[in-house]
């Protein structure tokens, strides 16, 4: 389907009037309805640069290139420094001027093709035409490029949406045979993005620890139900399977191809190690112990014992934070406990909805913590 050049606006620039009359004659004569002229190159450069900025901007610009004050050579650049790098607007130049050394020096400047004076009405109107074919052509792949770029971030945006949406059923598919208070995994999830926000992490590492902490417990779908849900103390053996529970949640989510997942692999395997080496499943004490999986220790061990489970009641939130802070040193990071109780000051409404669910005794909840 041909293209309607009709409407196209082009801008004519020359010092002398006699030759902006005859080229916007000549193109009018042809059907070019939208032909506007200059003698002054500055007051055109202006008039090229406003059109952009009101959104009406000039699909080809014919400029003679010996002009006083400023050349053509020199508007040819200050045009082009106007633009977007993958917006073509064509330059014609109109001269007099036949050397070589005048035609490749407009090339290096941005020209697009010549046509010398005194030149043929028809010539001009072909090669202004062909121009201008090239310009909307170049449009419209910026159009389909444009919507190809949008379909791609929304497709990407709702692979990402469905992979989260997966990873939080997989995180609840765990929580769901093992607790009855629900939402566990989504307050670890809150509570350690609060953490790694107190101690400084970029909102990227924050917004990934919120994602990534629910599936800490991920491994508990490889454990059977006997030991999920016995109601009172588990033996020694009992315990020992319990513990398979990390390596299960590691196997679960390696070789992951995405921040998300590498983190949520750390965070299962890492998540029940403690800060003297009294931990598992390799006994990593301080700082070996990746920060993450310090982070989501606290969270977790601190909604554990708030909650009630199938093995013990909760504890009240003050028991639970004065436990909290006896482990310092000892369980947890002192770092991150700092960090646990700097939070709870600045965001006193966290005591105020957990309260809500701490409805137990302190009975077994230090083993339940163990546990959980």
């Amino acid at each position: 389907m041909e293209t309607d050049l009709s409407g196209a606006r082009i801008l004519v620039v020359d010092d002398e009037p006699v030759n902006t009359l005859l080229v916007a004659r000549t193109l009018s004569s042809h059907g070019f309805t939208r032909v506007e002229t200059s003698e002054d190159p500055e007051e055109a450069l202006a008039t090229f640069l406003a059109a952009r900025e009101a959104e009406m901007p000039f699909d080809l610009v014919c400029t003679d290139l010996h002009m006083p004050r400023l050349n053509g050579l020199e508007l040819i650049e200050r045009l082009r420094a106007g633009l977007e790098e993958d917006d073509f607007v064509p330059v014609l130049v109109i001269t007099a001027d036949l050397s070589s050394e005048a035609e490749r020096e407009c090339l290096v400047r941005g020209a697009n093709d010549f046509v010398t004076k005194p030149f043929k009405p028809a010539q001009v109107c072909l090669r202004v035409s062909n121009l201008l074919r090239t310009r909307f052509l170049q449009q419209q792949l910026r159009r389909h490029n444009s919507w190809l770029e949008d379909a791609v971030r929304q497709r990407t945006a709702e692979l990402e949406a469905a992979r989260h949406d997966v990873l939080e059923r997989l995180a609840s598919a765990a929580e769901y045979r093992d607790i009855t208070t629900g939402k566990h995994t989504q307050r670890v999830g809150q509570l350690a993005a609060l953490l790694a926000e107190k101690l400084g992490q970029d909102e990227h590492t924050v917004e990934l620890v919120r994602r990534a902490a629910p599936l800490h417990d991920v491994g508990k779908i490889a454990v059977s139900d006997n030991i999920l849900l016995k109601p009172g103390p588990l033996t020694s053996r009992e315990f020992m399977l319990m513990q398979e529970h990390v390596e299960a949640g590691s196997y679960l989510l390696s070789h992951g191809r995405s921040e998300l997942l590498a983190m949520a692999e750390t965070i299962a395997y890492t998540h029940h190690e403690r800060w003297d080496g009294s931990g598992y499943p390799r006994g990593q004490r301080g700082d070996e112990i990746p920060l993450v999986g310090q982070l989501v220790a606290v969270a977790d061990v601190f909604d554990t014992l708030i909650s009630d489970r199938p093995y013990k009641s909760a504890w009240s939130v003050p028991q639970a934070v004065d436990e909290m802070r006896r482990q310092r040193g000892h369980w947890f990071s002192p770092t991150v406990i700092d960090a646990f109780l700097g939070v709870l000051d600045v965001h006193p409404q966290i005591l105020a909805s957990l309260e809500a669910a701490a409805n137990g005794s302190f009975a077994n909840g230090y083993r339940a913590a163990q546990r959980g």
